[in-house]
């Protein structure tokens, strides 16, 4: 399965993923709306780490041994397929965050605009490559099978 993974070494902390990711996951796919009116912090799934001068973006890693899933009570998080993303389906999460507490690499947010379900990276079904990863200038991120 393919998955965005970094290059630390082309990061340069540009924020680009974030915003990316925030505005392809908002109501108004625009990013002055998103930012303005939607709280766009709150929707981005990437989130840039940066330790000077290292830096990285983090995402979802869509594990194979998937704790979140093992840790989800009502089944919310779960794979459609044995090889596919790890999803949250948010009609079925009660918020209860054991998933963000199982999540090794603390990438699954409270989504709390609304009903506080959890959020995590999706992949973006609906485009070929991730928002994330064509927004990011140095090809710090890559969609690659590993």
């Amino acid at each position: 399965m393919k998955i965005v993974y970094p290059i630390e070494e082309n990061c340069v902390a540009c924020h680009h993923c974030e915003v990316a990711c925030a505005v392809e996951h908002s109501r108004s796919k625009n990013a002055i709306r998103a930012y303005k009116d939607e709280g766009w912090r709150f929707l981005t799934h990437a989130r840039v780490e940066s330790q000077q001068p290292e830096s990285f973006s983090i995402m979802c890693r869509h594990c194979t041994d998937n704790p979140c899933v093992e840790a989800c009570i009502t089944g919310a998080m779960h794979r459609d397929d044995l090889d596919g993303p790890v999803l949250v389906d948010q009609n079925h999460c009660i918020g209860c965050w054991m998933c963000i507490m199982a999540c090794p690499y603390g990438v699954i947010k409270r989504d709390l605009r609304g009903r506080r379900v959890s959020s995590k990276c999706d992949l973006c079904p609906a485009r070929e490559i991730p928002a994330c990863v064509e927004a990011c200038p140095n090809r710090a991120l890559v969609f690659e099978e590993r």
